[in-house]
């Protein structure tokens, strides 16, 4: 008889997102968050101390291990008289792997150190192949932080996707003064003859969750955001929460390629609180 136990004590959730690179390599970005509040703090040298141990590894779906398995960990440091001020924060974790497209296991374990809480998250997922004929896009990330980084940090580090910083909100629950971050690449665009920049737009459609209620939409001309090419195009933007009240949502892109006249519509579902 075999017998598997799976440990969930320690609340986290995980999302993976993927960046093709070209057509046999993607970058996949898996992040885990976590709630302070679920986290056990312990003073040490004089601040409260919280720490999480990660493992993760990516196998085949018949088990055989696909790239190095890694380990990391994450502190949160929290001065002891602002301790339930940082117990409202999230801790977030991430770690780029390139992939060859194809079907893979995901098991992320997590521990917490201090109070020895596991958490055992186990997934398939299905790298994405480019299809050259045809117009592609990364996925969707809806963020909290997008930002430039230095020269010197492109392409490296946590977060960061090309030459930008880019932390997912993983639960994708926001708050009505935050403001929501789209991030995503679009591939093999159609270009005008003339001006050699991809023809099109990309309309952001705000829509209450389960109907098509539309709430708020706004356009933009692909071939005027910034560095954009034929080849890759990033969509890139910030839409303030102040005017949703509180409920279910789902954000609707609608990329349009006039030259190849192909539409494409990505989706992604938030909460506004």
């Amino acid at each position: 008889m075999n017998s598997r136990v799976s440990y969930n004590i320690l609340p986290m959730k995980v999302r993976v997102d993927f960046f093709p690179v070209t057509d046999s390599s993607v970058l996949t970005y898996i992040t885990a968050q976590f709630d302070n509040k679920d986290l056990q703090f312990q003073a040490k040298e004089g601040v409260q101390k919280a720490v999480i141990n990660i493992y993760g590894r990516i196998t085949t779906m018949t088990r055989r291990i696909a790239v190095s398995p890694f380990e990391e960990t994450v502190s949160v440091d929290a001065p002891t008289e602002m301790l339930q001020a940082y117990a409202k924060n999230k801790s977030v974790f991430q770690k780029t792997v390139p992939l060859a497209p194809g079907t893979y296991r995901l098991n992320v374990v997590a521990k917490d150190v201090v109070g020895g809480n596991l958490n055992n998250y186990e997934v398939a997922i299905n790298v994405p192949r480019i299809d050259t004929e045809k117009i592609s896009t990364s996925s969707l990330i809806l963020a909290d932080v997008i930002e430039k980084v230095p020269a010197r940090s492109i392409g490296t580090g946590p977060f960061v996707i090309g030459s930008s910083k880019v932390r997912p909100r993983v639960d994708d629950v926001f708050k009505r003064d935050e403001k929501l971050g789209i991030y995503m690449k679009l591939y093999n665009m159609g270009s005008d003859e003339g001006t050699h920049k991809p023809s099109g737009s990309v309309e952001y459609i705000v829509l209450k969750k389960g109907s098509n209620e539309t709430i708020a939409s706004l356009t933009e001309d692909l071939g005027e955001l910034p560095d954009a090419s034929a080849t890759q195009v990033t969509v890139q933007k910030f839409l303030n929460l102040n005017t949703l009240n509180p409920g279910q949502y789902t954000l609707r892109l609608k990329i349009t390629d006039k030259t190849k006249n192909q539409v494409l519509t990505p989706s992604a579902d938030f909460t506004v609180t």
